[in-house]
């Protein structure tokens, strides 16, 4: 498929999407969040690739935020099937999604541009990133999940502060807090990312499939009991057959 606010690569066996909306530093319109949709469920269904990184064009911005033109004059039903539709079209798509997806972080997160990088499973961020949740600037609260990830990941106190003050945040205290997993260069940021995807790509796909399904219930009180489940169907799949075949025979395994 062409797709118009997007840009798909591929990268051995790692599907690159690169948002590409530079004159609005990547602010994700409807139109950006329907084809990153797409380009989603093209990529899910493709067994080439193992791993997705998600990043933004040049070199100032991840994503600067939803576009406030699109919303401006909306009413309360509006508002909400904005915030559902695009929590249900993209962001539940990206943490569900059957491959681990890795948000580079190239420059500014703020917004619905956090919201999309808190939605993938890992966090690379480049030493210019700023992050932050400004829309209480707006009489706003975050729409995209953003009060539901943001405590999971850096406990509810630090939420409250970043969502109250709607202060940015530089990529090293993102880091200390645990809001990004590593922090590299702005030239470093997609080769590291890209490094950690072939690395991914190595391991078993239905494995690493299961173990997001089961990750995404850790704080559920189902999470027991999906892990169990997860583990056990495993054990009918080529996968584990050819991993343990592999270590009994002392050599790499072929996924």
């Amino acid at each position: 498929m062409s797709y118009e606010n997007i840009v798909l690569e591929t990268d051995q066996r790692t599907a690159v999407i690169t948002i590409n909306r530079p004159q609005s530093l990547n602010a994700l319109n409807a139109k950006t969040i329907s084809e990153l949709s797409q380009v989603l469920d093209e990529v899910s269904a493709d067994s080439q690739y193992r791993a997705v990184i998600i990043t933004g064009s040049g070199e100032k911005s991840f994503v600067a935020g939803a576009d406030i033109k699109e919303f401006s004059d909306f009413g309360t039903a509006a508002a909400e099937d904005l915030a559902r539709n695009g929590q249900n079209i993209l962001f539940n798509k990206i943490e569900n999604l059957n491959k681990p997806v890795i948000a580079a972080v190239n420059g500014f997160a703020l917004g619905g541009g956090l919201e999309l990088a808190m939605a993938c499973h890992i966090r690379y961020a480049s030493e210019n990133a700023r992050l932050g949740l400004p829309e209480v600037t707006l009489g706003l609260i975050p729409g995209y999940g953003g009060t539901q990830r943001l405590p999971k990941l850096v406990g509810k106190g630090l939420a409250n502060e970043l969502i109250f003050s709607a202060k940015m945040i530089p990529a090293q205290r993102a880091k200390e807090i645990g809001l990004v997993n590593e922090v590299f260069s702005l030239e470093e940021l997609l080769p590291k990312t890209k490094e950690l995807a072939n690395i991914i790509a190595q391991n078993s796909p239905m494995g690493i499939s299961k173990a997001i399904a089961a990750v995404n219930q850790s704080d559920t009180n189902q999470g027991f009991e999906t892990e169990i489940k997860a583990f056990g169907a495993l054990f009918e799949m080529d996968d584990k057959k050819e991993g343990v075949a592999a270590f009994l025979e002392k050599r790499k395994p072929s996924f």
